[in-house]
């Protein structure tokens, strides 16, 4: 898989970006942001176990956010299942020293139409801790809307911590939707 976002991209990672994966991965101040599953610190061997269950996935749901063919950060969605089958987690993260730049922005709006029509979800969402100011606004950026707070949701270094779902537009929905013959607003 390829997307060419212009100064931004996103593709299949390889066995060959293990070392910058590792590099941008290994970082304080990415890991407060993201899951428990996200290891700190975060090794080559780390990098190479994350690359090898993404390229061993069917259907390939994680990818590399590239600048120059560089992975310098992760896209991905997560697939429900049972009664949320309809529907997907997308989640990313971006080598602090590329923060900043719109790299986020342009790869969450370029993935996010890939992601409804390669996974066939009805809904897709995500999940920031609410003091990320940053991812949040990301989220914005890229057409997405606070759809909802959750008060004390997750716990994560420190403590008890809000995280605000959002979703996007109904633009890419609707369209997809529309073009899948299903219709729906």
């Amino acid at each position: 898989m390829e997307l060419d976002l212009g100064f931004c991209g996103v593709r299949s990672f390889r066995e060959a970006d293990a070392g910058e994966l590792a590099l941008h991965a290994n970082n304080r101040d990415v890991w407060l942001q993201l899951r428990d599953y996200f290891p700190h610190p975060y090794t080559i061997d780390n990098a190479r176990e994350f690359i090898a269950f993404a390229s061993g996935a069917d259907p390939e749901t994680a990818f590399a956010l590239t600048v120059g063919d560089a992975p310098v950060g992760a896209i991905g969605v997560t697939l429900r299942d049972d009664v949320e089958r309809c529907s997907a987690e997308i989640g990313y993260w971006l080598g602090e020293q590329y923060w900043g730049r719109g790299i986020a922005s342009r790869t969450l709006a370029g993935f996010t139409p890939y992601a409804f029509e390669t996974y066939g979800v009805e809904r897709l969402y995500a999940i920031p801790f609410a003091n990320n100011a940053a991812s949040c606004r990301v989220l914005e950026k890229a057409g997405y809307r606070l759809e909802g707070r959750m008060r004390r949701s997750a716990i994560n270094c420190p403590g008890p911590r809000p995280q605000w779902r959002r979703r996007p537009q109904s633009r890419w929905s609707s369209e997809i939707r529309q073009a899948r013959g299903t219709g729906g607003p």
